[in-house]
């Protein structure tokens, strides 16, 4: 089977060719630095951008596998969530070109495709689908942090979600706080390799609470008061390093203990992590370390699949489509607000 993957759901335009499992191309779009003056994702701008950028970003993806559209067996595109506008611009082109070609069409939750990216790896990307096997998993990203139960293939059940801001959103607001360009993950990222985690105390909200949710507002406003109330830090360069880690210290404990903590309540072996913050360094390390304590296996998601991209919609549909009949029809709508169940 030979599928194209579109992916529109925010601010990454991408496209991907997947085929027999392996991953033949993937382009991504970003708008990373268009965004970037206004501090976060403009719905209206994003749009444009992915209006101006599809038919390039397809064709491109097409022309690196080396294939044509009247090859193709099927199309897929995100269905949500996501931005409602943003969505509509990949999932109704998708569906125009499986209708022209009179091929199926697959609508992709965003959040599973993510939950099974981990099992996507090697060079050439291919699913690895028969190293498979039960685990508890984490979705963190800038919009939503999840921890997920997945008994097997395609059998999952949410444990724990997002409460109020996201781990992505308390990496991006705490560092808008600190003047930090959007998106402010990144560099926090690197400022805290050079900064002391121990330096500042902030809340670990939710850690000992016996539910598997997220809440990271708290800890934004901690953040926000600590700055109020220590005006001249922020013009110490070491001191911004430290805050930084202390930050970053912050969110990953509470990500990393509440992850190990479900996989040994439920009784799994294998942990897996996915989304934009996972490329996350500290959080890449400490994760890895504290499975290794647990005696747990970890899987995680290749770098390049962590943030938005058509592969791992791709590589999911495929594998829907061999196993399940899930194809739709031409005219589903978008689902911005759609759970993962």
């Amino acid at each position: 089977m030979t599928l194209l993957a579109c992916e529109t759901s925010c601010d990454e335009t991408s496209a991907a060719v997947v085929r027999q499992g392996e991953v033949i191309s993937n382009v991504v779009a970003s708008q990373i630095q268009l965004h970037a003056q206004y501090g976060g994702v403009v719905p209206e701008l994003a749009v444009r951008e992915h209006l101006r950028n599809f038919h390039p970003v397809v064709t491109q993806a097409l022309r690196e596998a080396g294939v044509s559209a009247s090859q193709l067996d099927a199309v897929a595109a995100t269905q949500g969530p996501g931005l409602p506008s943003a969505l509509l611009v990949g999932l109704k082109a998708a569906q125009a070109m499986a209708f022209a070609l009179r091929k199926p069409f697959v609508g992709i939750h965003h959040h599973e495709a993510h939950l099974y990216s981990p099992w996507i790896g090697g060079t050439p990307l291919r699913a690895e689908f028969e190293r498979f096997e039960p685990n508890v998993s984490l979705i963190v990203s800038g919009g939503h942090t999840l921890l997920v139960l997945v008994q097997a293939e395609f059998e999952h059940r949410v444990l724990g979600s997002t409460m109020d801001d996201a781990a992505g959103e308390c990496f991006d607001k705490t560092g808008k706080l600190m003047g930090l360009a959007y998106p402010a993950g990144p560099e926090i990222d690197r400022l805290a390799g050079q900064g002391n985690p121990a330096a500042y105390s902030f809340p670990r909200p939710l850690l000992n609470e016996a539910n598997d949710d997220f809440s990271f507002s708290g800890l934004k406003t901690s953040v926000r008061y600590f700055l109020r109330d220590h005006p001249g830090l922020l013009e110490d360069s070491q001191a911004i390093r430290d805050l930084c880690a202390s930050i970053q210290a912050a969110i990953v404990e509470v990500l990393v203990i509440k992850t190990v903590r479900a996989a040994r309540r439920e009784g799994v072996r294998c942990v897996t992590a996915s989304g934009g913050v996972t490329c996350n360094r500290a959080l890449r390390t400490e994760l890895t370390a504290a499975c290794q304590r647990a005696g747990l296996r970890l899987r995680l998601a290749e770098r390049s699949l962590c943030t938005d991209n058509a592969a791992m919609i791709g590589i999911l549909a495929e594998r829907k489509l061999q196993r399940t009949d899930v194809r739709q029809d031409y005219d589903a709508d978008i689902a911005p607000a759609l759970q993962l169940a």
